[in-house]
């Protein structure tokens, strides 16, 4: 039987949409393209170099991932910021990540135990550093909690708290823009030391409390922009 090959142009537009898809949830979740606008894909198409097709594939990709909102036959728009979406959000982050930082405690071995080491001190360099560079912090800070749940086996529960923290990152990138006082470098030091000595409960309590103090901080500029809006109205 002879051997069936993708066509090539299939691939090439799988590729471009895969881009797209990247770079538009990337541009979401920083705030580059606000909560509730209007994604006009013909804009879109100036703007990120893309065909429609790849875009639209994007768009209804984003919008299975809860980044995106489909409007029937108006097209898209961003997803919306709340408190409500906020507490969701976040009770259902730790409910996974928990889970998954418990399962890691219990199957993890000394691979995983050094992914965690390393990942801490390359996290600690930056929270440590004078001059902290955002976005080297963010990706230090996500592979830390990558390498906390790394002995998780299971890849729905990865797939879900995947797509869980980045829509958190949404909200969370409004709480580090504040100036609320916070040991962030605690909150970690606690978690890796819970991590290591084996302690499913003390890492999951740490695991809580840490995303919580997110999310009330967040929660608070949220509804301090609200006030500004009515006052300003």
């Amino acid at each position: 039987m002879a051997k069936t090959t993708t066509p090539p142009d299939q691939n090439g537009t799988k590729t471009l949409s895969d881009q797209a898809y990247q770079r538009l949830r990337s541009d979401i979740i920083h705030g580059v393209l606000q909560p509730d606008e209007k994604l006009r894909v013909e804009h879109l198409r100036q703007e990120y170099g893309v065909g429609a097709s790849p875009l639209r594939e994007a768009l209804s990709r984003l919008t299975a991932d809860g980044f995106v909102t489909a409007e029937g036959q108006r097209g898209f728009r961003v997803a919306p910021m709340s408190e409500e979406d906020l507490a969701d959000i976040t009770r259902l982050r730790i409910l996974l990540e928990k889970q998954a930082l418990c399962q890691s405690i219990e199957l993890g071995d000394d691979a995983w135990e050094s992914q965690i080491v390393a990942a801490f001190y390359q996290l600690e360099k930056v929270e440590e550093s004078t001059d902290r560079d955002p976005a080297e912090w963010e990706v230090r800070n996500h592979d830390f909690h990558e390498a906390l749940i790394a002995g998780c086996t299971s890849k729905w529960l990865r797939r879900f708290y995947s797509i869980l923290y980045d829509q958190h990152k949404r909200y969370r990138n409004i709480a580090l823009s504040t100036e609320i006082p916070r040991d962030l470098h605690q909150e970690h030091e606690e978690l890796r030391n819970a991590a290591l000595e084996r302690d499913q409960k003390r890492a999951g309590d740490a695991i809580e409390h840490h995303i919580l103090r997110t999310a009330e901080i967040t929660q608070r500029v949220l509804r301090e922009e609200s006030l500004q809006k009515k006052e300003s109205a």
